[in-house]
């Protein structure tokens, strides 16, 4: 059986299949209907630069990233090895640019575009954008910081291979973020504040764990669209042993009515084995990378698990060159 996916957004068309002549069949029947350009190969589409290698596809954005550290003046500044900080400086210097609201806001709407393929500032970009009307030093200052962290990493990006896609789906979650691996490739990642305040770290946790559930489940039913059946529970990695428990157990979970709907919407799906949860290790907690600032050596070690890597198309050399900027400015901005 032939299938064909067709993405388009607005005049722009990606097309992939099972069957080549299939394929021109159609771009034949299109041609008939529409004035339309075939370009071959897909290597850009809305931005996003498109490397093929065997059994890979590396998405990056470094034109987009280029262009916005030209609004910012900043395509010749030194590199950071980390997006954030854990402390900011007590001597906070203003830059003339970043200090104007309207271009503020520019930048950091368009650094939520990035993020598509550079997950690893995502949480830089969400707290910079909870900013966007009450800009003050800290928040420039930490807007300087992250560009200076892309100037030094245009070209990373994410991989999307086909060579370990199993039928194994797994989510990783944290207290207000999760992200979803198909095989070792990452496919999803949400961070966002809860809308109501939880009334215990558990119910907060609890939350999150349903949200991250749900989209679990929207995922399930795009992979069947895409006929990649799962036919075992996927796996839902959890950092906090009390809320699997409350997951797990009905007369426990008596005591916390708060959280009875989201706990009925968990158990319903591990009763049917759509999911299974399973302890995560602190340290292998990846969704950290997307709710608070982290060390640089432990910011390094989440984005090596995150996938997030550099560009394989370009020079080595480009690369520790970077690297050696990176040490020799690290702190400085």
């Amino acid at each position: 059986m032939s299938t064909i996916f067709l993405l388009i957004y607005v005049d722009d068309i990606l097309i992939t299949g099972n069957n080549s002549l299939a394929i021109s069949d159609l771009l034949q029947k299109l041609h008939t209907k529409f004035a339309m350009k075939h370009l071959g190969q897909a290597h850009s589409f809305l931005g996003i630069q498109i490397t093929s290698r065997p059994n890979q596809y590396f998405l990056s954005q470094p034109q987009y990233a280029n262009s916005i550290l030209q609004i910012a003046n900043m395509t010749s500044s030194n590199s950071l090895a980390n997006p954030t900080c854990t402390k900011l400086p007590q001597n906070l210097v203003e830059d003339p640019i970043l200090s104007d609201r309207n271009t503020y806001r520019k930048i950091t709407g368009s650094l939520q575009y990035l993020t598509i393929t550079r997950p690893d500032i995502s949480y830089s970009v969400n707290i910079l954008s909870q900013h966007m009307h009450n800009l003050m030093p800290p928040h420039i200052y930490l807007l300087k910081r992250l560009l200076r962290y892309i100037h030094g990493m245009q070209y990373f990006g994410i991989p999307f291979s086909d060579a370990n896609w199993a039928r194994d789906l797994v989510s990783r979650k944290s207290t207000s973020g999760f992200c979803s691996f198909l095989g070792t490739t990452l496919i999803s990642r949400t961070v966002k504040k809860q809308h109501t305040v939880a009334r215990s770290s558990t119910e907060s946790e609890y939350r999150a764990l349903a949200a991250a559930t749900a989209d679990l489940i929207w995922l399930l039913r795009i992979l069947a669209d895409f006929q990649v059946p799962l036919d075992k529970p996927t796996d839902l990695y959890c950092d906090n042993t009390s809320y699997i428990a409350l997951a797990n157990n009905l007369v426990y979970h008596a005591r916390k009515k708060q959280i009875e709907i989201d706990h009925r919407f968990i158990r319903d799906h591990i009763q049917n084995k759509n999911i299974r949860l399973l302890p995560l290790s602190t340290i292998d907690q990846i969704t950290d990378i997307f709710t608070k600032p982290l060390s640089t050596p432990r910011f390094l070690q989440l984005r090596l698990k995150l996938t997030v890597a550099e560009d394989p198309s370009v020079c080595g050399d480009i690369l520790e060159h970077q690297n050696s900027k990176t040490q020799n400015q690290e702190g400085h901005v």
